[in-house]
């Protein structure tokens, strides 16, 4: 595979297209589940784990309460008060699956997934239709920049913070 030959201004405005596309999409996400969580009553914070409980079913894997605190950064109290809302409400269900009767296992209700799939369908068709436009190769290749992204945040995020500015 040969790579194209770019000048380095316009390898920069590339670099600068694609990061305001990411930025914008991120940007977009999150307003998609502040609609979700204001179609369905609920706090955004509470709407962003629904969306990571169902994301873990729909791969085939769970959460445990603590997996889901790391994933929307917050406390482990925060977190509990947030589950119990989301139980509360018949959103979701804690259960204890493993040999290790101590870990609890977080799974959403079919009346959520009703939900859920009634709200994000319309987007989910549209998005295939994108997807369908290129190639398996391409969608191979930006899922791997798209990897390759996700893991450089990853990795940066674990490095301590630059010092704070002084105020003046």
């Amino acid at each position: 595979m040969r790579k194209e030959t770019m000048s380095q201004s316009d390898a920069r405005t590339q670099y600068e297209r694609l990061h305001d596309g990411l930025r914008a999409y991120g940007a977009n996400y999150r307003e998609y589940t502040h609609r979700f969580a204001g179609w369905l009553g609920l706090h955004s914070t509470d709407a962003e784990a629904l969306i990571e409980i169902l994301t873990a079913e729909e791969r085939g894997t769970t959460l445990s309460p603590a997996r889901l605190s790391a994933r929307i950064s917050l406390s482990n109290s925060a977190t509990t008060a947030l589950l119990n809302r989301l139980e509360q409400a018949g959103h979701i269900v804690r259960s204890r699956e493993h040999d290790d009767r101590r870990v609890i296992t977080l799974r959403s209700t079919p009346r959520i997934h009703a939900l859920a799939d009634e709200f994000f369908s319309p987007l989910g068709t549209k998005v295939d239709t994108v997807m369908g436009k290129y190639s398996p190769e391409e969608l191979r290749r930006f899922e791997a920049f798209v990897t390759e992204l996700e893991a450089t945040m990853t990795a940066h995020l674990t490095e301590p913070a630059p010092p704070q500015p002084l105020t003046t």
